[in-house]
């Protein structure tokens, strides 16, 4: 394999890794908090909407990498290499952890609100936070990859 041609399938990485490491993300969050909601909706008796709303929360994470990989498939690839593989490659591993710790806060929320009911909203902050962490790596990588040269 050549060097350029190395250095382009690096920036394919770069470009659809954001996707990939995302729906990784997405996937495991999604089983902690379905996993959460299936034994709480064996407990309660009404409520079973916002335990499956809540247990899908964290496949948000899919969605903010597919947008950054359509963003990053407007770039020279072998040229902007380096900048698609730090650009995709860095969101797409903060979207997969975030991911993860979105489902694990959906968990809890179920899991406190299925004794509590009236805690329910109030449960849902850490996972707002959390979101709210993935909007700021979302937004930092839209911006990072304007600073790239679209042709």
């Amino acid at each position: 394999m050549s060097d350029s041609s190395f250095i382009q399938v690096l920036g394919w990485i770069g470009v659809y890794a954001p996707v990939a490491l995302g729906a990784i993300g997405s996937g495991i969050g999604c089983t902690f908090a379905g996993q959460a909601a299936i034994g709480a909706m064996l407990e309660v008796n009404s409520g079973y909407g916002r335990y499956v709303g809540l247990s899908a929360l964290p496949s948000s994470m899919s969605i903010y990498g597919i947008v950054i990989m359509f963003v990053l498939n407007r770039v020279d690839i072998p040229k902007d290499a380096a900048g698609l593989l730090g650009i995709g490659l860095l969101s797409g591993l903060a979207f997969l952890l975030l991911g993860i710790y979105l489902g694990i806060c959906c968990a809890s929320a179920i899991s406190g609100s299925k004794s509590k009911p009236e805690i329910f909203g109030l449960s849902l902050a850490p996972a707002a936070i959390v979101e709210g962490f993935a909007v700021f790596a979302f937004v930092f990588a839209l911006i990072a990859a304007g600073g790239l040269v679209i042709k």
